[in-house]
């Protein structure tokens, strides 16, 4: 098979010149019969995360040269999770949007993708799941363990924890602040199992990457070796035509959801993992993060759900020594970029401190998937992350205190007056895909002021929704339809009894009248109405949750052709 870049270069005409001619600077004769490998860079400044993704870029770009290609860097839309507002995950789909039109207007055949903070892994594969060119991911890695007082930090994990200490009256600002400059030791994204290490994980678990690279550290050398490795391997892809497509399969899927589970990572990852699925056509559902993924052990001792950091994780054996304590639980189908089955490339991944990796005869929790709610107050479901929550609420009835906005959530939490105890049910609505706009990231919600000085460090919260991968607390999140929607979530009233039954998968609400009823003014009001730009697409397409959420029209492939000349 030709290289696709050659409908741009070969040949002798006035085209073929034009496309030549301004690309040669400098560049040998044969530079444009070898394979052209954009470098999908998500290095930004404003994206602290991937801040050092140029230095992997060049290590990328080494090998590609050294294999007989040609790199060539592609800046894409950089997300950063701690800075954007309202909340990175407006812009998933426009970034994956982005980067696809750039793969398949320019002369490319193979394509390295790297990314390290939340959102930019999922949207590049997306992206190369719709174009359809031989693609691979390199992950950022995480960054080194911060300590402070002579305690590590988790970011994102310890901000939740701190903050709330703060507000309880039980750690004074000052040295609050003080752990500040502590938190972030090193370049690289959240050392916490949070949406960031989870994506690399999974994306490896998936296929996507050379098994084994992803948890590398941020500051470590042997990243920039396996980027040198994944530049020389990428041309391997071209000339195999080893595109997403051959070999992301449901098997992939599946052992995506089997490391899900295993390492206790993000509820995010559910709603990405099924927006890559969509734009491959493969039949994934919300049903199969639990009929998959609901018996797998946890092993994993990390934050949030456990003790230790992606430092300590790498350094015990990383993903692979997990996998090999599943092999049975995954598919053997599933293809790696390797063009190996991932169950081959684990007979020799040792655990090396079974402090951080438990074996899975002694795992941290028996069964550690992603649980799907279903009932009245989410027929389209809801998830809940039971390795992050406390076993005592597993199973709940309380009494609803409904925040129509984000905004009435802020303004009336700490309210001395609020009618509320440690029993009772937060209920936030308005934020899920449509709603807010974006899905952000506050079903977490911080717990009334007067119960942390109680000692409450817990409550059942409920949300359209989703949290951080860093955060932690018995919190039913995604819930599908979402109140903008006209899910049952926009009805439910302060005072109802809600139903929390997590070992028989329900989420309901008590009350005669509730599915009878009409949303008030003040939550209708509170849905974004945008009126032009990104913003007003977004909400005029983007699905549900429970799909992914990703835009209707971008569901699905588009391919590599392009037909028309440009000149």
């Amino acid at each position: 098979m030709g290289l696709r870049s050659a409908q741009w270069y070969a040949g002798d005409d006035r085209n073929a010149y034009i496309h030549r001619a301004w690309m040669r600077r400098g560049t040998p004769d044969d530079a444009f019969r070898r394979p052209q490998i954009a470098i999908a860079n998500s290095a930004s400044d404003l994206t602290p995360c991937n801040a050092h993704l140029d230095d992997v870029a060049k290590s990328v770009s080494n090998g590609v040269y050294e294999a007989g290609g040609i790199p060539l860097n592609l800046p894409v839309v950089s997300l950063g999770e701690t800075n954007v507002r309202p909340t990175a995950m407006l812009w998933r789909n426009m970034a994956a949007m982005a980067a696809e039109e750039m793969l398949r207007a320019n002369p490319v055949d193979g394509v390295v993708l790297l990314g390290g903070c939340d959102k930019t892994i999922p949207a590049l594969l997306m992206a190369a799941a719709s174009v359809d060119v031989p693609a691979v991911v390199v992950p950022g890695g995480p960054m080194l363990t911060g300590t402070f007082r002579g305690v590590p930090l988790g970011c994102g994990t310890d901000v939740w924890r701190l903050s709330e200490e703060v507000r309880a009256g039980t750690l004074s600002q000052e040295a609050f602040l003080r752990s500040e400059s502590a938190m972030i030791r090193s370049r690289g994204h959240c050392n916490t199992m949070g949406t960031a290490s989870t994506m690399a994980l999974v994306a490896e678990a998936l296929g996507t990457v050379v098994p084994g690279v992803a948890g590398t550290p941020a500051p470590d050398s042997r990243l920039l070796e396996a980027a040198h490795g994944t530049g020389r391997l990428v041309v391997e892809l071209v000339e195999e035509d080893r595109r997403p497509s051959t070999f992301l399969t449901k098997a992939s899927f599946h052992n995506a959801i089997v490391a899900l589970a295993a390492i206790g990572g993000s509820t995010n990852a559910v709603v990405h993992l099924l927006a890559i699925a969509g734009r491959l056509g493969v039949d994934l559902t919300l049903d199969d993060f639990d009929r998959v993924g609901s018996g797998v052990p946890l092993l994993v001792d990390l934050q949030p759900a456990g003790r230790f950091l992606m430092e300590d994780f790498h350094r015990a054996g990383g993903l692979l020594a997990v996998l090999r304590e599943v092999r049975d639980l995954l598919d053997p189908d599933g293809i790696t970029v390797t063009g190996r089955p991932l169950v081959e490339h684990l007979d020799d991944a040792p655990i090396w401190d079974p402090e951080v990796i438990r074996s899975r005869t002694e795992p941290i929790i028996a069964e550690g998937g992603i649980a799907v709610l279903r009932g009245n107050l989410a027929p389209s479901g809801a998830l809940i992350k039971p390795a992050a929550a406390s076993a005592h609420l597993l199973q709940h009835r309380g009494r609803a205190v409904v925040f129509d906005s984000i905004e009435d959530f802020h303004a009336r939490v700490d309210d001395p007056d609020l009618d509320v105890d440690a029993d009772s049910v937060l209920v936030l609505r308005g934020c899920g895909p449509r709603g807010y706009p974006g899905m952000p990231e506050v079903s977490n919600m911080p717990l009334p002021k007067k119960l942390l000085e109680q000692g409450v460090r817990d409550m059942v919260r409920i949300c359209d929704g989703r949290m951080s991968g860093t955060a932690y607390g018995t919190v039913v999140l995604h819930v599908a339809p979402e109140a903008a929607a006209g899910g049952p979530l926009g009805l439910v009233r302060t005072g109802d009894v809600v139903v929390l039954d997590v070992e028989n998968r329900r989420i309901d609400v008590e009350a005669p009248d509730f599915l009878s009823r009409t949303p008030n003014a003040a939550t209708t009001a509170a849905f974004a109405a945008p009126k032009r730009g990104w913003e007003r697409l977004y909400v005029d397409h983007v699905l549900g949750a429970d799909t992914g959420a990703d835009l209707d029209f971008l569901v699905g492939s588009s391919g590599s052709d392009v037909t028309r000349e440009s000149h």
